[in-house]
């Protein structure tokens, strides 16, 4: 089988963590991602799930209220108005 390289460009930081995975699991970052590309042709899909997170519950009803403007502080008109606001005993 004939080969050729592919070049991927990745964050360094990411780049030298996933190289200590691949050696702590005994392979190089070549077999990985030739392991990875076998999975993906063979079952025709990423092999894992990829999705954002989804917020909790008190998010997002603190989602909620930010978008109903409930809770959010008032705006002013001046510098006075606002220290005055800053410095009154509630």
């Amino acid at each position: 089988m004939a080969t050729t390289t592919v070049s991927i460009r990745m964050d360094s930081e990411l780049k030298r963590q996933f190289e200590q995975f691949c050696e702590d699991v005994g392979m190089n970052m070549t077999t990985a991602f030739t392991i990875f590309a076998k999975k993906v042709v063979n079952e025709n899909r990423i092999p894992f799930d990829i999705g954002r997170e989804i917020p909790n519950e008190e998010t997002l009803a603190a989602i909620k209220e930010a978008r109903m403007g409930i809770g959010l502080s008032r705006s002013y008109t001046s510098m006075e108005e606002l220290m005055e606001d800053l410095n009154a005993d509630d």
